[in-house]
């Protein structure tokens, strides 16, 4: 008799012992895929007064917020935004959520506005099950695919295990993306050599710059590593001779991604070349700067409910991104049109080294505390060995705070730069309202 070894699965075991029931999150997800569209439409509407109706009875932050339980109509509430986020968490979580029970973490700031979040165990296990199911569309499976994964890690010793060991966990090799450089590029190259991978995950700038470098030696990677079936490129916008070049470069698809990690997976790149809005865990509207609903087919600002967090209310809330529907949109199956936002440059640093904007995510962790003291900031490269750091804060940052910035910016950048620091009343912004979190000068 033969018997063969079932593979454990690894990755939702871990989030179930962390206290995320994945298995009744997974069901419910099921059970709301599954909806006709008549069946849909009334979840959505249930979901969104219960959501308010809890909030509302539950959270002082929000019941000030809407400045009344007596509400009409949905589009009488307020538009959260990222401002009114910045003040310490426990003034912001509803009566018996606390952060030992429930998943707390920071936003990148990517725009700018950092905050501390939450979101109730549940919430948050919805979130991966949104992410299995939308990943195994092209067949990969978390608990048995390798992941191949473009993304920063923290440099401290404690946070840089930690990390490494979520990775093992998760069955992902992690390609350190603060040196871009043609040398540590060429390290890349030999692991894909290497290792099985079954897919890439991560920053849309440095995968294309490790695209280019495939171009620059002629070389495509699913041809050294015949395994890859997929590349998810995540956090910054694809432009459409970016995805050509990957496309060209991996011989494998290029499937885009578009989330926020306080809400979830917002749209993600179906089989069909779609850009299929998450309406299973999300409520996404189009607004215009009156806060009205615009048309499909028309930009407007993107604003989020967040269907199931109980622990933090998420209800309207502008991320900070302008958007477009497809006119074929319908409420159980929106389609993303077009995203305007989240761009990142890359910072050309003295010794050669390349570094992608987001590697300022890493550095402004230094700055993100949870007392709401920082608002808001910008990175400006002036010149090749020079940085300007602006923000917007209730008391001037003091030389300790400083220094520990300093010492960040050594650390995962390079010694030897120099930064000013100005305190601003208020940031510069685009003509649609955007901070950009860096921008090269040069």
């Amino acid at each position: 008799m033969k018997y063969t070894l079932k593979m454990i699965p690894i990755f939702d075991l871990t989030l179930q012992i962390n206290g995320f029931p994945m298995k009744e999150a997974k069901a419910e997800l099921r059970k709301i895929v599954a909806f006709s569209e008549k069946e849909h439409n009334h979840f959505v509407e249930n979901k969104k007064q219960e959501i308010v109706d809890f909030h509302l009875q539950n959270n002082p932050f929000y019941k000030e917020l809407v400045g009344s339980k007596n509400y009409k109509n949905w589009n009488d509430l307020p538009v959260l935004n990222k401002q009114n986020l910045q003040k310490p968490l426990l003034e912001r979580l509803s009566k018996g959520y606390s952060t030992k029970n429930s998943y707390v973490n920071k936003t990148s700031g990517s725009s700018g506005d950092p905050f501390v979040f939450a979101k109730d165990k549940y919430c948050h296990a919805l979130t991966w099950a949104s992410n299995i199911y939308r990943f195994d569309w092209y067949g990969i499976n978390f608990n048995s695919s390798y992941q191949a994964r473009f993304y920063g890690i923290p440099m401290d010793f404690i946070g840089n295990k930690k990390e490494r060991f979520k990775d093992l966990l998760s069955n992902r090799f992690r390609f350190s993306i603060f040196d871009l450089s043609d040398d540590v590029l060429e390290g890349f190259l030999q692991n894909f050599r290497t290792k099985k991978f079954d897919y890439i995950n991560g920053y849309t700038s440095s995968i294309v710059m490790f695209a280019k470098f495939l171009q620059n030696k002629n070389i495509i990677l699913s041809a050294i590593c015949p395994s890859l079936k997929v590349c998810m490129v995540t956090s910054e916008m694809l432009f459409e001779d970016d995805k050509i070049l990957l496309e060209k470069q991996f011989g494998i698809p290029i499937v885009n991604e578009y989330g926020a990690s306080e809400l979830d997976l917002i749209a993600f790149q179906n089989p069909n070349g779609e850009w299929q809005v998450n309406s299973e865990t999300l409520f996404v509207e189009i607004l215009d700067d009156d806060n009205q609903v615009v048309p499909n087919g028309t930009f407007g600002r993107i604003v989020i409910t967040s269907l199931f967090n109980k622990a933090h209310p998420f209800i309207r809330y502008d991320i900070g991104d302008i958007g477009i529907l497809d006119e074929k949109s319908t409420l159980q199956k929106p389609i993303l049109k077009k995203l305007i936002g989240r761009t990142n440059d890359v910072a050309i640093l003295p010794s050669g080294k390349k570094s992608p904007g987001l590697t300022f995510y890493y550095v402004t962790k230094s700055i993100i505390e949870d007392d709401g003291n920082v608002k808001e900031f910008i990175i400006k490269q002036t010149k090749i060995d020079s940085f300007e750091i602006e923000y917007v804060c209730e008391t001037e940052l003091n030389l300790a705070q400083i220094k520990k910035i300093k010492k960040a910016i050594e650390l995962y950048l390079e010694p030897g730069l120099n930064f000013k620091f100005t305190r601003k009343e208020t940031l510069e912004r685009s003509n649609r309202g955007k901070l950009k979190q860096f921008k090269s000068m040069l």
